[in-house]
């Protein structure tokens, strides 16, 4: 008979491999804060600092004593840490960078003729001398190599840049330059050879065994999966590998089926290690406090997977048209226990001092209760302190219920 896991066991599981569980009041040494990345296994990065950066928001959400420092300190002093690509831009633990070789080789043809179709003979004709040019001058960024002031808008909507911008991403994603450090969010490139350790960049996995690290790492940090989520965790292996590897797995006796109970008591088959039960029962339950997270928070990366299990429809609108925008351009997620209760629209307007509230909606059966209004004035003053504003503020006249 197959196993059923229940909605609320399934999301207080995920909660817990995401790092929600941790007591929110711990204060991480850089040692603790690198193991919570393992956990998670990368921390998405994004430039857009409506309240705070992604990456600062995400750690900030899963303990109040986050320091932005260690996070600085881990990559760019300790050299625990690389940037690269999973699905996005992502802080990686440096000891699985032997596996990116793998996503290196598989997406140089592919990036190389992207570029070339984009920027024709210029870039192509840029890469050896960018690489040049950082192995004999060392770290560099794209405005130390002249005729680069970052990327414009063109006419029609896009970013440009210059070929040697361009050179220079191409070089990274591809694993010959690594980054370094950060300078006003601007990366700082150098030889990949010099960045990372040694132990870790002469490391070589066999295309065997880099399947199985993927699939495996990726079944450990979510509990339980279908082929397509295994696939799109890491963003480094096939669907095709997916399935492979999960039959193969499942042969061998180190995989079963699952049935997973969604949030309208619909059930979806997945699979899950054979200890499966006991590490439900071993998953603590979650905070009981209200948290605001980023739009790309790791327990909300997988929209599908959200809306499933929490029974929370959640898009990032930034894309969309101001009018046809259904809540605002950068709405932020509540997350009350083991629930997803509500979303916030917000900004810290640095200027002023002031983290100003636009807009908030709880989700359908959510009481606005003085209780739970309390609870988010108290992560508000949280956030507040974080990012460094003096005041929250809330609209009044803003069509929905902020007015608190």
């Amino acid at each position: 008979m197959t196993l059923l896991i229940q909605n609320r066991d399934a999301r207080r599981l995920l909660i817990d491999t995401q790092g929600l569980s941790i007591p929110p009041r711990s204060r991480l040494s850089p040692a603790e804060l690198y193991a919570l990345i393992e956990k998670l296994g990368f921390v998405q990065l994004d430039s857009i600092q409506t309240v705070e950066r992604a990456h600062h928001h995400i750690l900030f959400a899963r303990t109040q004593g986050y320091r932005q420092a260690d996070l600085k300190r881990l990559h760019e002093r300790d050299g625990l840490l690389f940037e690269n690509w999973t699905h996005d831009a992502s802080v990686i633990p440096t000891r699985f960078f032997p596996n990116w070789k793998h996503r290196f080789e598989h997406n140089r043809p592919r990036l190389l003729e992207r570029f070339t179709n984009w920027q024709r003979e210029e870039f192509a004709h840029m890469i050896d001398e960018v690489l040049g040019h950082i192995r004999d001058n060392g770290p560099t960024m794209a405005r130390d190599l002249g005729n680069d002031t970052g990327p414009k808008k063109s006419n029609e909507g896009w970013w440009e840049w210059h070929p040697t911008k361009t050179a220079l991403e191409y070089l990274w994603r591809t694993g010959e330059l690594a980054i370094v450090r950060r300078e006003g969010f601007q990366k700082v490139y150098d030889l990949t050879e010099r960045a990372i350790p040694p132990e870790h960049f002469e490391r070589e996995v066999s295309h065997a065994d880099f399947v199985d690290w993927a699939c495996s790492s990726a079944m450990e940090r979510l509990g339980f999966a279908t082929p397509a989520e295994i696939a799109a965790f890491w963003d480094l292996v096939t669907l095709e590998d997916a399935k492979a590897w999960c039959e193969g797995t499942r042969a061998a006796g180190a995989l079963i089926e699952v049935d997973v109970e969604n949030a309208d008591g619909t059930t979806r088959s997945a699979v899950a290690r054979p200890d499966i039960t006991e590490t439900i029962a071993a998953a603590p339950e979650a905070p009981s406090r209200l948290r605001v997270l980023s739009p790309f928070d790791p327990l909300i990366r997988d929209r599908a997977r959200t809306e499933r299990l929490f029974g929370f429809r959640y898009r990032i609108e930034i894309f969309v048209p101001e009018p046809k925008r259904e809540y605002g351009y950068y709405v932020f997620p509540l997350m009350e226990g083991d629930r997803l209760v509500g979303r916030i629209d917000m900004k810290h307007h640095r200027k002023e001092g002031e983290l100003r509230v636009a807009g908030l909606w709880w989700e359908p059966g959510v009481r606005k209760s003085a209780g739970r209004t309390a609870k988010l004035e108290a992560e508000l003053d949280r956030i507040r302190a974080f990012t460094g504003a003096e005041r929250v503020a809330f609209a009044r006249e803003s069509g929905n219920t902020c007015e608190t």
